[in-house]
């Protein structure tokens, strides 16, 4: 393979950046006025409370709308985010260099806020597939989500120029990352009729959990430094690669489950 330079991941992550706003553009587009049913398609955000009801003398569960969800808009964001990061890292030469110093002490990060933002807006609107409309749960499993992902930022500075890997950071992570997702698998569950889920309900889980999986088998490849993976540069130019496809797939198959009845 041909090395991997500093200068070399510059230029590819301008062209990973033009390929995540191109298709991030082409979203606003479709979701704007092209494809009607995604347009129309905007999920009720609601709020769950307490109520006291005189009649009865006893607190009573309640809930009001607060607002209606632009789900194709913030699909596209998804990958409008990624672009913007990418953008970030090498286009302004003062960036680049934070970026570069990083990279040479095993950190990036630039890779671990965006997606802390990115896929936490990204599986949030999983969630709201599945029916869990309700902002308390919604806001948490954002914050789940961000957490899993600054748990990588964590497991990268602890271990920067270290030979012996402190792996706590990325168990922790793993175990706040399932939260969102046992909170999804109940809602998908819930009625028992495993028969009436939609095709593309499965199509999302298992992309999900293939393309974001491999994210953690990147990292303990660069923390074993297992033949390439020896070089951080060689598992930071993997997660540029994973971020493109991962984010493609889900992205526009997301998008195009909400066309669906």
């Amino acid at each position: 393979m041909k090395e991997i330079t500093l200068p070399g991941l510059r230029r590819f992550n301008m062209v990973m950046g033009a390929l995540h706003l191109i298709q991030g553009i082409l979203m606003l587009i479709l979701s704007g006025s092209v494809i009607q049913k995604i347009a129309e398609f905007s999920p009720v955000i609601t709020q769950n409370y307490l109520t006291f009801n005189p009649a009865t003398q006893s607190l009573e569960p309640a809930f009001r709308e607060l607002f209606s969800l632009p789900f194709g808009v913030l699909v596209a964001s998804f990958l409008l985010i990624s672009a913007c990061a990418h953008a970030l890292i090498s286009i302004p030469r003062k960036m680049n260099d934070i970026y570069n110093a990083d990279l040479l002490k095993g950190i990036n990060r630039f890779r671990w806020f965006e997606y802390a933002l990115s896929s936490s807006i990204m599986i949030t609107l999983i969630a709201t597939l599945f029916g869990i409309y309700d902002i308390a749960s919604l806001t948490l499993i954002f914050l789940a989500n961000a957490a899993m992902n600054l748990f990588g930022l964590v497991m990268e500075q602890l271990n920067s120029g270290k030979d012996k890997v402190c792996w706590g950071p990325f168990v922790w992570g793993s175990v706040v990352g399932l939260a969102p997702w046992i909170a999804i698998l109940m809602y998908m569950f819930g009625s028992g009729n495993f028969d009436k889920v939609p095709w593309f309900v499965w199509a999302i889980i298992g992309a999900y959990f293939v393309a974001f999986n491999t994210f953690p088998v990147n990292m303990v490849l660069q923390y074993k430094k297992s033949g390439k993976w020896k070089n951080y540069l060689y598992g930071e130019r993997v997660y540029i690669v994973l971020s493109l496809v991962a984010k493609t797939i889900l992205a526009w198959l997301v998008l195009f489950g909400a066309m669906q009845p």
